[in-house]
């Protein structure tokens, strides 16, 4: 089984962020699960994908409450 990971810049662009909001959210304790390597942070594309379907709404009061809160 191949696993598909995201460094920082990717999943940057892939979201169109700066990579400082996702340190910022890494520090936070929010954002998608990411694994630490020596001198690296990289994002797995199922953990991805989950936080991506973690943060669907469907009205704008739905949005209010997202997970980052």
């Amino acid at each position: 089984m191949t696993t598909t990971h995201f460094d920082q810049l990717q999943l940057a662009e892939r979201w169109g962020l700066s990579t400082a909001t996702l340190e910022r959210w890494r520090t936070n304790g929010t954002g998608p699960k990411y694994i630490r390597l020596p001198g690296k942070v990289i994002y797995r594309l199922c953990d991805i994908e989950a936080y991506e379907n973690k943060c669907l709404v469907s009205s704008t009061a739905e949005f209010r409450k997202g997970p980052w809160k």
